[in-house]
């Protein structure tokens, strides 16, 4: 798979019948299910579990969705998402870039960012990112030098 980035973190998605609407390809909401089903997964496997979240009164909550839909999936489609660490300003937030691709013909589908800001888990009011969390988000920006087709400049990460 041709990826945007290096390096992704990425997952297999077999498209379900129940992941399709009226216009009989994948409704956008699914992608939207599985835009945070890769953060989740990814914060993981880099050591953030939503127990490790409670441990610390800490949360990423989304800020922003942006989701740029290219080309439709469809029931039994093959897929793979990838996602990246793009920014995490060390402060209280992070952003994450996304790419989904059907397998089959290496079609990218969409491309998508998402906007995270650091809360509290107590309150729900923002609050400054752990020191573990800028360690583990800061440790795994990349660097950013996106394809034409995000319209986005090249430009460095944080590490």
């Amino acid at each position: 798979m041709e990826w945007a980035l290096p390096d992704p973190f990425v997952i297999d998605i077999r498209v379900a019948d129940e992941a399709i609407d009226a216009y009989q390809h994948v409704n956008n909401s699914e992608y939207l299910r599985w835009v945070e089903q890769i953060s989740w997964a990814h914060s993981v496997a880099l050591g953030l579990s939503l127990e490790r979240y409670r441990e610390l009164d800490r949360a990423m909550v989304v800020h922003r969705h942006e989701l740029d839909y290219l080309a439709p999936a469809f029931a039994g489609d093959e897929l793979q998402l990838a996602t990246w660490i793009v920014d995490c300003d060390e402060r209280f937030s992070l952003t994450r870039r996304f790419q989904l691709a059907r397998t089959s013909d290496s079609k990218t589908l969409l491309y998508a960012r998402t906007r995270f800001a650091c809360v509290a888990l107590s309150t729900g009011r923002p609050k400054r990112l752990p020191e573990e969390y800028r360690r583990i988000y800061g440790g795994a920006v990349i660097v950013e030098c996106l394809k034409e087709e995000w319209n986005f400049s090249c430009r460095t990460g944080n590490r």
